[in-house]
């Protein structure tokens, strides 16, 4: 378990590695020059080649480009990513007044995607090619197809203006969180829809579904004791992951909402060519992904011992229910179906 974890602790760091040097050449690439940003940013709009010169020094602009590179690193790391060329104030100060408004957002559009794919899965899952699942499985595909900016401008044009359905202005409060994170909610939740429908129709075609059967276990039993759970792994996955797809969904939603957070200032600093606002979001979008692909890891192998001892289990199995001859008796499937339920 320690060895399976330092692996994964080892390449989530090395993913953030690679990440930073890539932002890093994105960021010496990137148009425009950052002293002159920042001294428009202070007032001076025609600065001379000296007060340019002076502020390429403050900034240390005019080292060596991997000395620099590890300066930037070292500074990101302790969450300084320099200052924003448009208003001359460090860039996670910036951030640090934008962002609850954007963790209210991601919390409640995340509670709503996995809210509607438990119930939609569910119930798909559980009448297989009747029109419940028909139903579940065209709606799912809508929600995962449609752009959220089409859906926010159908909230907001029909919903909201025509039929009054809420209201227009969003101040990042409690109160106007609800259509936003409705949008930013309905691709995941399609997406998870059909992973989860797919896992749970998985599991009930798994071996030990039939000694439930045997035993007279109900279907709703069979459905939500033993099926669900055992096709929550993927899941879990999936909605671990979506996180981060939250989070880089947040700019379009955020900006068709005009919501106050940093995905709507994150999109106004690509707008006026602000790279140290735009580097830092994407740092921090890849940590955020980095970070929950690790969690989901250690949370999977918390609740599947299957994961924790996967060689030592195949092994068993494999021994268990093959015989001499090579073929599967009835026997031993029945004892691997009861160890499993």
């Amino acid at each position: 378990m320690l060895v399976a974890l330092s692996k994964r602790v080892g390449i989530a760091l090395a993913t953030l590695l690679v990440a930073s040097i890539i932002v890093w050449c994105l960021l010496l690439l990137a148009p425009g020059d950052p002293a002159t940003g920042i001294l428009h940013a202070r007032g001076i709009l025609e600065p001379d080649p000296a007060q340019i010169a002076a502020m390429r020094v403050e900034l240390g602009l005019n080292g060596n480009p991997v000395v620099r590179y590890l300066d930037w690193l070292w500074a990101a790391v302790h969450g300084d990513f320099g200052l924003s060329w448009k208003s001359g104030r460090p860039v996670m100060e910036e951030f640090a007044t934008r962002l609850p408004a954007t963790l209210r957002l991601a919390t409640v559009a995340m509670c709503m995607a996995i809210a509607m794919a438990v119930v939609m899965g569910t119930i798909a899952a559980a009448a297989p090619r009747r029109w419940p699942d028909s139903v579940v499985r065209v709606v799912s595909l809508a929600m995962v197809i449609v752009p959220g900016f089409l859906v926010g401008l159908f909230v907001l044009n029909i919903l909201v203006l025509k039929l009054d359905l809420g209201v227009i202005i969003s101040d990042g409060s409690w109160r106007t969180v609800g259509w936003p994170a409705l949008t930013l909610a309905l691709g995941s939740a399609g997406y998870w829809t059909r992973v989860l429908r797919a896992s749970i129709l998985e599991a009930r075609s798994a071996p030990y579904m039939e000694v439930c059967r045997a035993r007279g276990a109900s279907p709703v039993r069979q459905l939500l004791v033993h099926a669900v759970p055992n096709a929550i792994a993927p899941f879990l996955t999936i909605v671990g992951l979506g996180a981060a797809a939250v989070l880089g969904g947040a700019p379009i939603i955020e900006s068709v909402y005009t919501w106050p957070g940093i995905g709507a200032f994150t999109v106004q600093a690509i707008n006026a060519r602000n790279v140290p606002v735009v580097v830092a979001f994407t740092m921090i979008a890849v940590t955020v992904y980095v970070v929950a692909s690790l969690l989901i890891d250690l949370l999977l192998a918390m609740i599947d011992p299957r994961l924790r001892h996967g060689n030592f289990r195949r092994r068993r199995t494999t021994t268990a229910t093959v015989t001499d001859s090579g073929t599967t008796t009835a026997a031993d499937i029945n004892r691997s179906a009861e160890a499993s339920v």
